[in-house]
């Protein structure tokens, strides 16, 4: 089976052929830095990072290239609001997302271009946009013909009609230099200075980029006038991707891009995240403090985070809340012990070295390997490729139970070497890794063995109406950062804070 990938410009899933054999030129769009980044972000940059790794584990060369967004509205109110100089702000937002972004294991891409060094090639790109006649220039503003452009809306499906109606905030009606163009669908490739606003020289007067003619040229310097995946969030499909394949194409009659991948929205609780409804999550807030509905500290693992994104197919919304975070870290959880399995069990093993890099694939491995990769060759299915990862790590886990607890176990010792290293492999692919180290923290608490059976404890204590036993060994399991959940008629739960 080849690689599939569910194309947004055909609506389809399309065998996935690159422009040179074996290289994937892949743009994203990213962020405009003007605060910090949110949970949406983290699942975007999440799916192509891990889009990309997938590809390089399947043998592509991958020139992953994604922007900031450094000259924009936002970033300027944003300045104005921190009496700070717009380059302050874009400075501080862009070391802001490296930071929260590493944390969740995200790579750095090889290079990321940004609107404020490419005004040059965006003035070359307007000018060739001119001469074609696609744009023309109203008192220093210079505005795109939506309607000489026949292709316009092939990517969202929409027409000229349905246009003022899903435009959003970025192509407000309501704009006052709306009279200045010829037509209402028209959108600004370059906006005239404005007192107290940075601005460049131009052939048309002071002034600065429309937001989407920046990705257009950014992606013509870096990587060439036709690549080979476009990618970022659903919510950019229009009208920030129409426009750039209207100018890109008009303007070098030739495809922007192979292949338009978008991934979903994330809702909070079943509700569009949004600041307006007080739901708005920041990567940061969720791993430093996370609070539930009861308003517990939840300590949240940035892995639990990389995997509970991974979970979902990556077009679809995904919904977030207490539930489904907590059975992500429960699910983590397994996942690490196995992956932790070599390094705490290998030398009673007998192993030779504790080296998670295999040398040399056994039939077994060979087998797991191509379920991963029929699994995730179907448009990126990472939810049908844990199934394998899952799989590997419960087997390690349940023979590291045995081991732990000194009981004689019955499995090759060659062959849980090579399904620890398959599951190391594979996890690396997802961006899942842990460190050894961790093994010394987590031996120093409570074992799930030990959680239970205090749990069953006690569970007699209140059967018993014993309450006094009862509440020493809740306070016991909290002081271990244990919480535990009670629920009438059915046995309690509990999950690591």
């Amino acid at each position: 089976m080849s690689l599939t990938i569910y194309n947004t410009l055909s609506r389809t899933k399309e065998p996935f052929q690159t422009l040179t054999p074996k290289q994937v030129k892949m743009y994203c769009c990213g962020v405009t830095v003007y605060d910090y980044c949110h949970l949406g972000h983290a699942r975007s940059y999440i799916v192509w990072d891990s889009v990309r790794r997938y590809l390089q584990w399947r043998g592509y060369e991958v020139k992953y290239v994604q922007n900031f967004t450094d000259i924009d509205d936002k970033i300027l109110k944003r300045a104005d609001l921190e009496q700070i100089s717009m380059t302050a702000v874009a400075e501080k937002y862009t070391a802001a997302y490296f930071e929260d972004l590493h944390r969740l294991n995200v790579r750095d891409a090889d290079n990321y271009p940004l609107a404020t060094k490419h005004i040059q090639e965006i003035q070359d790109l307007i000018a060739d946009l001119e001469r074609k006649g696609f744009a023309y220039a109203v008192d220093g503003d210079v505005y795109f013909r939506v309607r000489k452009d026949d292709d316009y809306g092939k990517l969202s499906k929409r027409n000229l009609d349905d246009l003022r109606a899903g435009a959003g905030d970025r192509t407000d009606a309501a704009d006052p230099d709306q009279i200045k163009k010829e037509d209402p669908f028209d959108f600004a490739l370059w906006k005239a200075a404005k007192p107290g606003e940075p601005s460049w020289e131009s052939p048309w007067g002071n002034g600065r980029p429309g937001w989407h003619i920046e990705c257009s040229a950014m992606i013509q310097k870096q990587l060439g006038e036709t690549i080979d995946i476009h990618c970022g969030g659903g919510d950019l499909v229009f009208p920030h991707h129409e426009n750039e394949i209207a100018q890109s194409e008009c303007a070098h009659d030739r495809p922007l891009s192979t292949y338009w991948m978008h991934n979903g929205m994330v809702n909070i609780d079943g509700e569009k995240m949004s600041k307006s409804l007080g739901n708005f999550t920041t990567i940061r807030k969720l791993l430093t403090d996370y609070r539930d509905v009861n308003d517990n500290k939840i300590d949240i693992d940035p892995m639990t985070v990389r995997l509970f994104v991974l979970t979902a197919q990556y077009r679809k919304p995904m919904d977030f809340n207490d539930k489904s975070i907590i059975a992500a870290g429960q699910s983590w959880q397994t996942i690490k012990d196995g992956m932790l399995f070599g390094y705490e069990f290998g030398d009673r093993l007998g192993w030779e070295n504790l080296d998670p890099i295999r040398t040399n694939a056994t039939a077994n491995s060979t087998e797991e390997l191509d379920r991963f990769r029929t699994a995730v060759d179907d448009d990126f299915n990472f939810a049908e490729g844990l199934v394998v990862v899952f799989e590997l790590a419960k087997e390690l886990r349940k023979v590291g139970n045995i081991i732990a607890h000194d009981s004689a176990q019955t499995v090759d010792p060659d062959l849980l070497k090579d399904k620890w290293q398959t599951l190391i492999e594979l996890a690396g692919v997802l961006g899942l890794e842990v460190n050894p180290d961790e093994l010394k923290v987590q031996n120093s608490g409570l074992s799930d063995a030990e959680i239970e059976a205090l749990l069953t404890e006690r569970q007699i204590a209140r059967a018993n109406k014993d309450f006094a036993t009862s509440d020493r060994i809740r306070a016991q399991l909290t002081e271990e950062k244990i919480v535990v959940i009670d629920k009438a008629g059915v046995p309690s739960s509990w999950y690591r804070s």
